[in-house]
């Protein structure tokens, strides 16, 4: 392979638009997703069985959608004594970081001394998507569950698509089970997300869907917004490494590859730097690392495709470069020194990754905040999955006589100015002065 860099210009941000954005879903996709919604919502688990034929190429019978508890159990059996620390530890650690984010509930007087406030409620049912097949993401698992549990939610359901032979990976089952987690269905794709949003014989609909997919089940997260809440649209991964003359290439490249390594062929690797003499090595490092790596075809097609490497000596630029872009990981390879002006100037990344030691993949398995986090330049306006997606938060205003009385003339003349007179009478009867 051989690696280039872009120099800074004025059309240098219109470039890394196009370049960054979440692209527009393909029609054929919408079609395809379309009609396996309506399928699915209109003939329940026969459509999900025979969708689930067709794209996961598993022959399931109704009574196998739902996995049995004894094959969770036996799942949880199955793990090593490695893998099951690792996964307890992953979810402290998980569990540490939301609890911090519980809100409060509250109360205060306002202007007319009533009494007004907020009180927070886990949403009562939710869904979860947790991506199988070849690469099955246990972590996906404690960064989505976990904050789940941390809020109080009473029930979960999950789903993950199986394999041609219809099972489901040992070290997933053995997480959702370590969580506490009953009901667990087999099925993926844009169906499992159809079922979830309208139910089916066998799996009851949810109030809300959380987790990452591929396009087909973006989209019908897409679709199915409205009939159920959605938490975000999470695309191909994408890293974005900032490096100064401190950075270790060996470890900038390392953190190239590593985002690349998700093999959907869509990811989006960002390497801004401000020493011109880092590239030449960091492309070295690049060329013989991927050398050893098992997703080595995958991982060069991301860099031939969904690379872009941007010489930036001035600190100030690369803060600007780096929040137009909104990257979903931004590791900050930099001295310590540069990190607080970096982390206050650049305000739109997903998560920040700071110093030459904080690997992304830190963030992605174990460290504590959800790595469902948003991409596609989605960062400007977004956050990542917080606890507080999975609580709903109400109002309320409890006002006495004097109160109401005090607020009269206010709503009178807000009723007044938009010719609502029933508004202004709902009030003015209650305080004994009809109009």
């Amino acid at each position: 392979m051989k690696f280039s860099y872009l120099q800074d210009s004025e059309d240098l941000l219109l470039e890394l638009k196009g370049f960054a954005s979440a692209s527009v879903p393909d029609p054929e996709v919408i079609e395809t997703v379309s009609e396996i919604v309506k399928a699915v919502r209109d003939g329940g688990d026969g459509a999900l069985l025979e969708k689930t034929k067709l794209y996961d190429h598993a022959s399931l019978l109704p009574d196998q959608i739902l996995l049995k508890q004894e094959e969770l159990d036996v799942a949880e059996a199955k793990l090593t004594d490695a893998e099951r620390e690792s996964i307890r530890e992953a979810i402290r650690n998980v569990q540490l970081f939301h609890e911090k984010s519980i809100p409060s509930d509250w109360s205060a007087s306002n202007e007319h001394g009533a009494e007004v406030g907020e009180k927070h409620y886990p949403i009562k049912r939710v869904g979860i998507y947790v991506p199988g097949g070849n690469v099955p993401l246990v972590s996906t698992v404690i960064m989505t569950v976990t904050l789940a549990k941390v809020a109080g939610v009473s029930e979960i359901a999950v789903v993950t698509p199986p394999g041609p032979n219809g099972e489901v990976a040992f070290q997933l089952l053995g997480a959702l089970k370590t969580l506490g987690v009953s009901e667990v269905y087999r099925v993926g794709g844009a169906q499992a997300i159809a079922a979830l949003a309208y139910g089916t014989e066998s799996i009851p609909a949810v109030d809300k869907i959380y987790g990452p997919g591929n396009a087909y089940v973006n989209e019908a997260k897409r679709q199915a917004f409205g009939a159920v809440g959605i938490d975000l649209l999470p695309g191909p991964s994408e890293v974005m490494v900032i490096a100064d003359e401190t950075a270790n290439p060996a470890f900038v490249a390392a953190a190239l590859l590593a985002q690349a390594e998700h093999g959907s062929g869509k990811e989006k690797i960002y390497f801004l730097f401000t020493e011109e003499s880092i590239f030449p090595k960091v492309a070295q490092e690049l060329e013989n690392q991927v050398q050893t790596l098992s997703h080595k075809n995958a991982i060069e097609k991301v860099l031939e495709c969904g690379f872009r490497s941007i010489f930036l000596p001035e600190l100030r630029r690369v803060s600007e470069v780096a929040t137009f872009v909104a990257p979903e990981h931004l590791e900050l390879q930099v001295s310590e020194d540069k990190l607080p002006f970096l982390t206050k100037e650049i305000s739109t990344a997903g998560a920040f990754l700071m110093g030459h030691c904080t690997a992304t993949s830190l963030g992605d398995f174990a460290a504590g905040p959800s790595h469902v986090l948003p991409t596609g330049r989605s960062s400007r306006f977004s956050s990542g999955l917080k606890l507080n997606d999975f609580l709903r938060r109400t109002s309320f205003i409890r006002y006495d006589e004097v109160a109401a009385k005090k607020a009269l003339p206010v709503v009178t003349e807000f009723a007044l100015m938009e010719k609502l007179d029933a508004h202004g009478r709902a009030l003015s009867m209650r305080v004994g002065k009809n109009d």
